[in-house]
C-alpha cells in the first residue's frame, strides 16, 4: 500500500520536508515512489505538484493525518472530486 507522507530534510532546527508517494513499510528516510511536493513550516510555505498527487489518489494512495491537512489548506480535494466527476 502507498501513502502519502511527510520526509525530513533540511539541518537542526531548520526541518524542511517532502511530501512523498513511499511504500508504507518503508521508514520515514526511506526510499520514496515519488516526490509530489514540499512543505516549509518555518516560512508557511507548500509547494505541491497537484497531477501527480491526484494521479497517487486515483490510485488508492491514502495521505497521513498531517499531509491530509496540508491537501485541506490547498483544497486540493475540490480538484480531486472534479476529476472523480469526470471520470
Amino acid at each position: 500500500m502507498v501513502k502519502l507522507r511527510l520526509k525530513r530534510c533540511g539541518r537542526k532546527q531548520r526541518a524542511i520536508y517532502r511530501i512523498v508517494a513511499i511504500d508504507v513499510r518503508s521508514r520515514r528516510e526511506g526510499r520514496d515512489l515519488r516526490k509530489v511536493g514540499f512543505y516549509d513550516p518555518i516560512k508557511n510555505q507548500t509547494y505541491l505538484n497537484v497531477p501527480a498527487i491526484l494521479y497517487f489518489l486515483e490510485k488508492g494512495a491514502q495521505p497521513t493525518e498531517t499531509v491530509n491537512d496540508i491537501f485541506k489548506k490547498a483544497e486540493l480535494f475540490k480538484e480531486f472530486q472534479i476529476n472523480q466527476k469526470k471520470s
